[in-house]
């Protein structure tokens, strides 16, 4: 009996597993024993060792000479001056006055009839700086607009033809006058018009956008822009 017992306290001491191999019990399967540490993602890359999304700290403020999304920031230029808006270019024109044209319009050299027109397609900025006078033409641009003005000699000469929003403007020392109006030129085409008379230096400065009546919101958006850049220059 005593050789029983001791027999199996032998055993138990020779094959019962020690501590150190329960440690472990709770692991998943597979795990391969110690679990990895927590990979370190400070150089930008995912667990799996992809690329993270997340900007590595040297990319969230823009460098020198950019703008905050990545791109070089450019100098002022005419087709992005103060006020003028993307799909235009402050013109200096060498007649002597600047004016805001539609991007990729064509310039005519100022006619007999003192105009520099811009022109593109049915589209017309008939710009004249300045040839007629006060002294010649009276002082009161709505009567001048109405009556004298020539690139309103067509609305006056045809048998078909409206007018509306006829107004003198006078504002912050500047006298002007606009009008809109309507009529069919030689080919029979409805035209569009908005214009603007302003008296400066004792003459008469006209913008005047043409085109077809079916397109009068483009004709606005034209004449609104020349209308609020037009500057004497010379």
């Amino acid at each position: 009996m005593l050789l029983l017992l001791v027999a199996a306290v032998a055993y138990a001491m020779v094959f019962m597993p020690k501590d150190d191999r329960t440690n472990g019990a709770d692991r998943p399967a597979g795990s391969g024993g110690q679990l990895s540490p927590a990979p370190d993602n400070s150089s930008g890359t995912g667990a799996d060792g992809s690329a993270s999304s997340e900007p590595r700290p040297d990319q969230t403020s823009p460098g020198g000479g950019k703008s905050p999304s990545g791109k070089a920031s450019s100098p002022a230029s005419e087709s992005n001056a103060p006020g003028v808006p993307a799909g235009f270019t402050l013109r200096k024109d060498s007649a002597g006055f600047q004016v805001a044209v539609a991007n990729g319009w064509d310039r005519s050299p100022k006619n007999g009839r003192g105009q520099v027109v811009y022109s593109h397609g049915d589209f017309e900025l008939i710009v004249v700086p300045g040839r007629d006078s006060t002294a010649t033409y009276g002082s009161d641009p709505l009567t001048y607009q109405r009556e004298r003005e020539a690139e309103l000699q067509p609305f006056r000469d045809s048998t078909w033809a409206t007018s509306s929003g006829m107004r003198r403007i006078d504002v912050g020392g500047r006298t002007m006058a606009e009008g809109q109006f309507t009529w069919q030129n030689s080919a029979g085409q409805e035209l569009y018009v908005r214009n603007l008379v302003i008296v400066t230096g004792g003459h008469y400065h006209i913008v005047q956008v043409r085109g077809p009546e079916a397109e009068m919101d483009e004709v606005t958006r034209l004449y609104e822009q020349a209308s609020a850049t037009y500057q004497v220059t010379g």
